[in-house]
Order: structure tokens, then C-alpha cells, then sequence
């Protein structure tokens, strides 16, 4: 049940990125996820719901000299900057709601997140649902698909001068679970293990399940004070359920998992922000994918099947 002190102001803002993948078509996920009802879901269950529309490509304010192979270089970094430039106008009572989009736009909205929780003296934890860990930088990466980089970005990793913007504020990398991960490049694979990053990957999910590993990571932002931002990414689940993404990989998250995840989160009453990732409507069935995300956002900002204590 919510309660006066468990209500949100929620901003949702277009982020239409989808300069740094394989493929175009997320730019208009966040016209068709309000189509199908994110702000009137979110505001039955009595949150206060503000559409502050969508944030438009600006210019790189930097000297951009990014690797050859690296796609659409200059895109990419007009819209990091765009996205800090935006987030960095909300005070600290909002839960921005940044609806991407493919997943570049997390360099721009967790840095800025983790800015705002250090001038609160907080730190921020990261919550990132993904099938892949995006560890690369642009020079690991071979594709030259910048989506693959974000992580290894706002945990200040090294390989992003004169690529993407200065860093406004790092993560570190102690502070960022990552759940339903299962498609690693051998180049991420070597770095990420030396990074103290909390993985529950399918193989830890199926011998553990995935609550007894994510609570110990929750306990730890309780016991910090933390400030939570969840980057969901839509390959996180699995295509059976949710189809409309590019970088489909089998074996995901299922259905009630996902819905888990979600409900634990609401618990701790710690979620600040979060991001919509990587859908793309031109992959959708009948909008089923759009319709599970929407859902996954009910249940991350608080509907009950019973309410515990």
C-alpha cells in the first residue's frame, strides 16, 4: 500500500538516442511507451507524473577526436551532453524517469545522478539489468558501437578523453550490480573481474535464484544511505517475453524474476532514477515488449499483488 512518505514526483524524459548501436529504431521508444500508458500507470498508483518531453541533440562542447571505427562519433557525444546538460536542471526530490533510447545514454544520466548524491554526501549504487556488462571503451571495442561502453564510463575507466564528455562524477565500480549478465567479450571479460563489481550472472542465478545474491547487494546500499539508480536494459529479460531489442541473447530473465527484482527494489525506498533502454518498437509484437516494461515500472514504483511488511 502506498503512503504519503512512499509517493514520487516522477519525471519521464524522452532520451532519443540511437546513434551508438547497430541499428536505428529506439529513438522512438519513448513516443510509443507513452502511447501505451507509462504516465497514467505510474499515476494510478497515486505518484505525481510530469511528461517533461523529449531532450534534443545538442553539440559536443569538447575537441571530439574519436578512434575512425567508433559509429557516429559525433552523435554519440552531442547526446551524453545533451542528457547531462538536462539532468543537471532537476533538484534532488525528483525520480527522473529517462526513457531511452539505446544504452549510451546511461553516460549520460548516471554521472549526473552520481553528482547530485555527492553533493547530498551520499553514495550512488547502480542497479544494472543487462545481458551484456557494456565494459568495453572505444578502443577495445571492436564493433565501434558505443552502447557497448557506458559502464566502463561512469566508472571512470580510462580511453574516453576528446570521446565522450569530462566525467561530471564517477561510480565506483564496488557500487554497481549487475544482474542477468550473459553475453561477455574476452576484452571485458579480463578487465571487468578486477573491478570489485557485484556480477549475478544466468549461471549464479541458476544455482543461487536471484534474490539471496541481490539482497546482500541491497542490504549494502541500506547500510550506506545509498541513493539507487536502475539502468534497465530491455535484452536484460528474455526474448521470449520481450522481443523488441537488437542485441537479443536467449536465456534472460524470466517474467516473475524480473518482477522480483523490481518489487525488492521498491522495498528499500531507495530508487531515485532509472532508465528505459534499447527498446525498440520496430521490433515489437503487437507492443507486447512496451506493455512488460510499463509493468516492470509499476512494480518497481510500488503495485502490490499483496502488500508485506
Amino acid at each position: 500500500m502506498q503512503t504519503d512518505d512512499t509517493l514520487k514526483t516522477i519525471h519521464l524524459i524522452g532520451a532519443p538516442i540511437d546513434s551508438a548501436g547497430p541499428s536505428r529504431g529506439c529513438s522512438l521508444a519513448p513516443a510509443v511507451l507513452r502511447l501505451c500508458g507509462l504516465q497514467s500507470t505510474l499515476e494510478a498508483l497515486s505518484h505525481r507524473v510530469k511528461d517533461d518531453g523529449d531532450i534534443s541533440l545538442g553539440t559536443p562542447d569538447f575537441d571530439l577526436r574519436a578512434p575512425e571505427h567508433i559509429r557516429s562519433p559525433s552523435e554519440s557525444a552531442g547526446w551524453v551532453h545533451s542528457i547531462q546538460t538536462a539532468l543537471k536542471a532537476y533538484d534532488d526530490n525528483a525520480v527522473p524517469i529517462a526513457i531511452g533510447g539505446d544504452h549510451l545514454m546511461a553516460a549520460g544520466t548516471i554521472p549526473v545522478h552520481a553528482l547530485h548524491a555527492h553533493k547530498l554526501h551520499q553514495p550512488l549504487f547502480v542497479v544494472w539489468l543487462d545481458a551484456h556488462t557494456d565494459y568495453h571503451t572505444p578502443y577495445t571495442s571492436e564493433s565501434g558501437n558505443l552502447h557497448g561502453s557506458p559502464v566502463a564510463y561512469f566508472t571512470g575507466d580510462e580511453g574516453f578523453d576528446a570521446v565522450l564528455p569530462p566525467l561530471p562524477c564517477a561510480v565506483s565500480p564496488e557500487q554497481v550490480c549487475m544482474i542477468g549478465i550473459r553475453s561477455v567479450d574476452p576484452a571485458e571479460r579480463a578487465r571487468i573481474k578486477r573491478t570489485g563489481m557485484d556480477l549475478i550472472d544466468i549461471r549464479r542465478i541458476d544455482e543461487e535464484g536471484i534474490a539471496k545474491p541481490f539482497r546482500q547487494f541491497l542490504e549494502r546500499a541500506i547500510a550506506a544511505n545509498a541513493r539507487v539508480h536502475v539502468s534497465l536494459d530491455v535484452d536484460f529479460l528474455d526474448p521470449q517475453i520481450a522481443p523488441a531489442v537488437s542485441t537479443t541473447v536467449q536465456g534472460g530473465a524470466t517474467l516473475r524474476e524480473a518482477h522480483l527484482v523490481m518489487e525488492m527494489l521498491c522495498d528499500t525506498g531507495l530508487v531515485t532514477s532509472v532508465d528505459i533502454a534499447e527498446y525498440n518498437p520496430l521490433l515489437d509484437d503487437h507492443s507486447t515488449t512496451a506493455r512488460l516494461l510499463i509493468e516492470l515500472m509499476a512494480s518497481l514504483f510500488g503495485k502490490r499483488v499483496i502488500d508485506r511488511s
